[in-house]
């Protein structure tokens, strides 16, 4: 459809000087009008380019700072791996004892009765 408007356009600009009375003397040859053409199109090729080459160092940009965002909780979540299985392992070591787990029953049972005797009085 633009390959016709553009041929129309082209036609126009050709036959722009024929008039009714005569043909009237144009300062544009034909292989001028096509150089302009060519020009403009060249011109508006230039623009997309620079267009998508802005877009494209936006979208670089934009993926670089994910990566060190996820480098960055990637490194966090082994830092807290770590005190977590360390904190398993001091788990384990406590009911390892039975003097510990009797103890660690006994501090449960209160924190229990602590928060049901909250609740209740809410």
């Amino acid at each position: 459809m633009n390959s016709r408007r553009d041929h129309r356009s082209n036609r126009a600009a050709l036959f722009d000087g024929i008039e009714e009375g005569g043909i009237r003397a144009t300062s544009y040859s034909s292989h001028e009008i096509d150089e302009h053409d060519n020009d403009l199109a060249v011109d508006g090729l230039q623009d997309r380019v620079n267009i998508l080459k802005r877009l494209t160092g936006d979208i670089h940009e934009e993926v670089e700072s994910h990566n060190r965002m996820l480098d960055r909780m990637g490194n966090d979540m082994d830092s807290s791996r770590g005190v977590l299985s360390g904190t398993m392992d001091r788990f384990k070591m406590v009911f390892e004892n039975k003097s510990s787990r009797r103890m660690v029953t006994l501090v449960a049972s209160f924190v229990a009765l602590f928060l049901l005797i909250y609740y209740l009085t809410k």
